[in-house]
């Protein structure tokens, strides 16, 4: 499993075409296709995920994960701790560590062979900020280390903050993707929790209402 896998030649402009639209550098096409060409390979033993073409990955993994970049500058900036509840393959974790250096990664995910995985990209790609906790979310027993968690196709965002609420600071935040606008599971949200944020997002070559959800603890006045 060492070996990359070769990807057609056509992914390199798709995605730095859409990292251009994202606003960022062109050049980080290379470490992220480094990661597309692992998590293809060993998706051909392993079925990490159910998207099994390549040129599918870019749009519907990477550049989906990398919709939500700009708000996490902040974070990345102060050198914050991030936990990326049931990543399965690494996303949207992963992207994000490559194209935010300085953002402190935990990749939470109990599946065994997906934190192998895991555990083997961190490797090859040299993430040096970035770990693997290979647990049940609601087992990390880290309570209040984290500035913010996010989850992408997870869950409801009251049962996010039901297994891992306890890893935020006080102030810390949950970023939620998440496709159509959650109206429902927003009014839902537990006591002592708000929404504090919406945030449309366009993802490159995906024809998909997408947002980003962003949830605080409510503030006593």
């Amino acid at each position: 499993m060492n070996q990359p896998t070769s990807l057609p030649a056509t992914l390199r402009p798709t995605l730095e075409a859409g990292l251009q639209a994202l606003g960022l550098a062109p050049a980080l096409a290379e470490p992220l296709l480094a990661y597309l060409a692992l998590l293809a390979r060993w998706n051909q033993t392993y079925n990490l995920t159910a998207v099994r073409d390549p040129q599918e990955m870019v749009g519907k993994h990477l550049l989906d994960s990398l919709a939500m970049h700009p708000f996490v500058d902040a974070l990345a900036q102060r050198g914050s701790r991030l936990a990326d509840l049931g990543t399965g393959p690494g996303l949207p974790g992963i992207p994000l560590a490559i194209v935010k250096p300085g953002l402190r990664v935990t990749l939470v995910e109990s599946n065994g062979k997906k934190a192998r995985f895991l555990r083997e990209a961190v490797r090859q790609l040299g993430l040096q900020d970035v770990r693997v906790a290979e647990s049940r979310i609601e087992a990390v027993d880290e309570p209040g280390a984290f500035d913010a968690i996010t989850a992408r196709a997870l869950a409801t965002l009251p049962l996010i903050l039901e297994l891992g609420g306890h890893l935020l600071k006080p102030d810390g935040m949950l970023l939620a993707m998440k496709g159509v606008y959650p109206a429902d599971e927003i009014a839902a949200l537990p006591a002592g929790w708000e929404l504090t944020a919406s945030h449309p997002l366009r993802v490159p070559g995906v024809d998909a209402e997408r947002h980003l959800i962003v949830v605080g603890r409510t503030v006593a006045d």
